[in-house]
């Protein structure tokens, strides 16, 4: 996978959004929406692919489906200086944790945790409060999502235009 500098043009754009909207369009439906043959499309997949702007297929699903009602962020709070490949390990260990990530600010990481229930959300909390280089959490609980349609809410998003990628950049 190269992960190099591409060309990435509007019909680009066009063919990720149409894959974010449904990842299981043929290469055909695509072309018709986009003004390209199905060979056009599917040669286009295959460098988004191999340039690693594509990083996979996957589908959406609705966390209080899978028995997933409770949600929260939690900041953690390192004794020194953890390495991010450290926390790496220990949030892999957690199922529960769906995204995480080093930060700025006062806190070292922010996780993102799906649980059962509050009680399920504790038990999470005090694996990861075990690891003997966090020195404190401060979790928040999702009440509700305000963008229903974001990847958060179990939702996908479009792609932005380069329109608006260029006005959100010059903000």
């Amino acid at each position: 996978m190269n992960s190099g500098a591409a060309s990435f043009d509007e019909l680009d754009r066009k063919i990720i959004t149409a894959l974010m909207a449904n990842a299981r369009s043929s290469f055909a439906e695509i072309g018709m929406s986009v003004g390209l043959s199905a060979t056009a499309v599917k040669r286009r997949v295959d460098r988004l692919r191999d340039t690693g702007v594509i990083t996979g297929f996957t589908a959406t699903v609705k966390p209080s489906a899978l028995g997933w009602r409770t949600e929260a962020y939690v900041e953690v709070y390192c004794e020194g200086a953890a390495p991010p490949r450290r926390l790496a390990e220990v949030v892999r260990n957690h199922p529960e944790i769906t995204a995480a990530m080093t930060v700025t600010g006062g806190a070292d990481a922010l996780l993102h945790v799906r649980a059962r229930d509050v009680e399920h959300f504790e038990e999470v909390l005090e694996r990861i409060r075990v690891e003997p280089f966090i020195r404190k959490t401060i979790s928040v609980m999702v009440l509700s999502h305000l963008i229903p349609e974001s990847p958060e809410a179990g939702a996908s998003q479009p792609v932005p235009t380069a329109a608006e990628s260029d006005a959100a950049d010059m903000r």
